[in-house]
């Protein structure tokens, strides 16, 4: 996979406060045991009226944002459940990264996790950024090498930890970042039971109630 260095393109506001996975992923949408069609779910309420028709006004149905990569948040942004759903949704959907003051805790951790970037920007900043967005067809630049949001004249940095910034450039989630560690988990694996081989768990010979003979 080519290496993600800059996120460019359209950004919407989503500016309402403690948007919670709910929300974002409303329960119906739980259903499925695979990853597709989660983007039908997102913000389901907000979008569509109860009979499926499209909500015009919401800001995602507006022609200038049906393209949006990036979102901008109300603080508290994915507040709520554990729901990766909401997560992997936004993803299907075309969000490559959301803007907001702050971020429910876990949802922070779910989506840095799945590549999703996020960037937590003072609400002072917020605002700056949306005026400008306004004047600038809504367009938006994040640079992963220089750590900065640009949009017209405004340019912000902002902070991700090395090992998340990595595996956004690199198109990774946490189990691509893990496979990377291979030699050394199987390094480390080989050293353990050298050291310690009384202690390795031996595969078991059982019946079909797993009671061993």
């Amino acid at each position: 996979m080519p290496e993600t260095t800059c996120i460019e393109g359209v950004a919407a506001p989503l500016l309402i406060d403690n948007l919670d996975t709910d929300q974002i992923m409303p329960k119906q949408f739980l259903r499925t045991i695979t990853k597709d069609g989660l983007d039908k779910g997102v913000l389901f309420d907000l979008r569509f009226h109860p009979d499926g028709s499209t909500k015009p006004d919401f800001v995602l149905n507006r022609p200038e944002y049906m393209n949006a990569k990036i979102l901008v948040g109300g603080p508290n942004f994915g507040c709520g459940s554990s729901r990766e759903h909401a997560v992997w949704g936004l993803q299907q959907l075309g969000i490559e990264a959301i803007i907001a003051s702050s971020f429910g805790e876990i949802f922070f951790s779910n989506a840095l996790n799945n590549r999703l970037l996020l960037i937590v920007l003072e609400p002072d900043k917020i605002s700056l950024l949306l005026e400008e967005l306004a004047m600038n067809d809504h367009h938006l630049r994040i640079d992963l090498e220089t750590m900065q949001v640009r949009c017209g004249s405004y340019v912000f940095g902002f902070a991700l930890g090395e090992r998340h910034k990595k595996m956004i450039v690199q198109g990774l989630d946490m189990v691509g970042a893990t496979l990377q560690l291979l030699p050394q988990i199987e390094a480390f694996e080989k050293k353990y039971e050298a050291a310690y081989g009384w202690a390795k768990v031996l595969p078991s010979v059982g019946n079909s109630h797993g009671n061993t003979n």
